[in-house]
């Protein structure tokens, strides 16, 4: 046992960098939204629906790498993916860098999403096989890395116009990292992503689940809690709450500080207060912190609002992957797809929605109206509680 957790060591220290990858490609973006409109949109910027666009467009690319790897990585292994999706997300930046109009910053933000999809399918089943005994904590673990990374995104691009450096230039720089990171997988030793002697779980199979069908909506509201505030904070804060660039910068920070810590923890004690359990509570608090965030008189207690969701959040996506992974262990690449394209599907229609809301009556408002979402899966996550294992599920899994 000693010495396969050594040899995994290496890959699940990839999968890290992947995700730190990942957040990069999804977080970039928003720190400079409203830069980007600025330079690009004209006299008047672009308005909140083409910025919410932007944000979706994103998220577009990250169902759509996800949706056409999902059952290639099932045929032909994770590897070759795991640095597919590097190549992509470096691409994208490189597109970034070079842009010129509007179009070709939608094009930017779907190639790194793409990339970004790609890698959120594979790097979770990867380490969920690495480390099967222990998942709630280890997909916790590893989301965490997410987390860091976008607090490392957001701080490098918060300081950079400090420092002369233009967006342009740092898109470029970014380049770097996920190119290495493409190398790097090809070098590296991963596992068949169902444990040998077992046979995966159909998806036919798993849509006819109710628990499944159940994860899979609860997971899109998670990602649609999630994404609304992470996608919209840092203009939220200057176009909402009248706050500088560089404040609403430092928020979005402090919202990926929070997020980290909250996976932290939840990696800690996941195996101990149960995903469902852990999920319900995170969701209601969600909940209560969107109506503060919004409606709340004075500016700083809605920004402190704003901040503390990502603790609130932190949990919702991980866990959910990994409950339903303890539930369906043979379910492979494909059910994590189906579970990150339904997660991503609220990446893009909270950020749109909330844009479309802004520009009929306030941007608070549209930002309230995501406070929906946890309610919801609050509702659905609590029925989900206890709910007896459903007929051949678990059966499979190697000794």
């Amino acid at each position: 046992m000693a010495n396969s957790r050594g040899s995994s060591a290496p890959c699940v220290c990839l999968c890290y960098a992947g995700m730190m990858c990942l957040a990069i490609a999804v977080n970039l973006i928003p720190v400079i939204l409203t830069t980007l409109s600025t330079a690009l949109g004209g006299a008047a910027g672009f308005t909140n629906e083409q910025l919410g666009r932007i944000l979706a467009a994103t998220f577009v690319g990250l169902v759509a790498g996800i949706v056409v790897t999902g059952p290639l990585a099932d045929r032909l292994g994770a590897k070759p993916f795991a640095a597919l999706g590097n190549v992509l997300v470096a691409a994208g930046l490189a597109v970034l860098g070079t842009a010129r109009s509007y179009p070709a910053v939608l094009a930017a933000a779907f190639t790194m999403g793409a990339g970004a999809g790609v890698l959120d399918l594979v790097l979770s089943p990867i380490v969920a096989a690495l480390q099967p005994d222990r998942r709630t904590s280890a997909m916790n673990w590893l989301h965490s890395f997410y987390s860091i990374g976008a607090v490392g995104t957001i701080l490098v691009a918060s300081l950079a116009p400090s420092l002369g450096i233009g967006w342009r230039a740092l898109a470029l720089a970014f380049v770097a990292i996920p190119g290495l990171l493409g190398l790097g997988f090809l070098g590296a030793r991963v596992p068949p992503l169902v444990a040998e002697g077992t046979e995966r779980m159909r998806l036919r199979s798993l849509c006819r689940e109710r628990y499944f069908l159940a994860a899979l909506a609860a997971i899109f509201l998670g990602g649609a809690t999630e994404l609304g505030m992470a996608q919209w904070l840092p203009a939220y804060a200057e176009k909402g709450l009248s706050y500088t660039t560089w404040a609403g910068g430092m928020a979005f920070l402090g919202f990926s500080v929070a997020m980290a810590v909250g996976r932290v923890a939840a990696g800690v004690m996941g195996h101990r207060v149960g995903g469902v359990r852990l999920m319900v509570g995170s969701s209601s608090l969600a909940a209560v912190l969107y109506l503060i965030a919004s409606f709340a008189p004075w500016r700083p207690v809605a920004l402190g609002a704003c901040v503390a969701m990502g603790l609130a959040v932190s949990c919702l996506w991980p866990s959910m992957l990994a409950t339903t992974a303890d539930r369906f262990p043979r379910g492979g690449a494909s059910m994590f797809g189906m579970l990150a394209a339904a997660g991503n599907f609220g990446g893009i229609a909270m950020p749109w929605a909330i844009g479309v809301v802004a520009d009929r009556s306030s941007m608070p408002l549209g930002l309230a109206v995501t406070t929906l979402c946890p309610v919801a899966m609050a509702v659905l996550l609590f029925g989900m509680r206890g709910r007896p294992s459903s007929r051949g599920t678990n059966g499979g899994k190697s000794s």
